[in-house]
């Protein structure tokens, strides 16, 4: 007798016809693994006309920590509505990093001061090199002090030394070497919380061309205290033995905490100079 393969597969349950490996001219078929169901199931719920749906689809989805779930993620960038596309920007970072960054950074255009400070957030968690130039615009260039601290932020996060000049020019204008846009317009007092992230930045860095920059601010008595405080702690991450006599100085503020960053920073430094 003899059976066509149509007939034979179309008897058999599903899962089983997708493993018949012995019939000639027939290619196999594989049924979706329940990772593959999960993320189709998750990649229909991004076309619901409900919000919450869509914001929860997006969310089921990054936690998935998987590439493909990622992939599945990225319509919800071009979503209306902010903060559906900020769940997206953070669901999509299990994609490989540049290509991440890639899909990420036209979103530090977006109108939302939301949108973008969350998006630079997420381009920091990328480590990719590829954001760093935007994120410099940004920080440099951005109107909203939000997006400009989250910005200060993802660059320490990357840790590229590129990031270096321009982060000084925000912590301290007279010894940065880049040229603003802000710069030409009205001075006004920077934002403590952008002046602390750079500060801290730099020390995630670790680049000595820092230390001038990271000095003054900590010499300076008319910044914030908790600006000081920080540029104390990035001196010691930078770990040179020039900042030392600056340290020393901060030893009799005021602020005891600013004097108890000092000494914590003195003995960093001078542990990682014994021989």
């Amino acid at each position: 007798m003899i059976l066509f393969a149509g007939s034979l597969l179309g008897v058999l349950p599903l899962c089983v016809a997708s493993t018949v490996l012995a019939i000639p001219g027939f290619e196999q078929e594989r049924p979706f693994t329940p990772l593959q169901m999960e993320i189709e199931k998750q990649r229909m719920r991004l076309s619901s006309t409900e919000l919450e749906e869509r914001r929860d689809a997006l969310t089921r989805l990054g936690s998935m920590h998987h590439p493909d779930a990622s992939r599945a993620a990225l319509a919800g960038l071009g979503d209306p509505v902010a903060i559906v596309k900020v769940t997206a920007a953070g669901a999509i970072l299990s994609l490989p990093a540049d290509e991440s960054a890639r899909h990420l950074i036209p979103l530090l255009s977006d109108k939302d001061e939301f949108v973008r400070r969350e998006t630079a957030y997420a381009l920091g968690r990328t480590r990719s090199r590829t954001a760093v130039s935007p994120l410099v615009e940004v920080l440099l260039n951005d109107k909203l002090d939000s997006v400009r601290g989250a910005a200060a932020v993802a660059l320490g996060e990357i840790g590229d030394e590129t990031a270096v000049s321009p982060l000084a020019s925000v912590l301290n204008p007279q010894l940065g070497l880049v040229a603003t846009k802000r710069k030409q317009k009205k001075k006004k007092a920077e934002n403590p919380f952008v002046l602390r992230a750079a500060a801290r930045s730099l020390g995630q860095i670790g680049d000595r061309a820092g230390l001038p920059t990271l000095i003054s601010a900590l010499q300076n008595e008319q910044a914030e205290a908790d600006v000081r405080r920080e540029s104390a702690i990035a001196l010691a991450a930078v770990g040179d033995s020039s900042a030392l006599p600056a340290l020393r100085q901060a030893l009799t503020a005021l602020d005891p905490y600013l004097s108890q960053a000092a000494h914590e920073a003195i003995r960093k430094i001078q542990g990682s100079t014994l021989p």
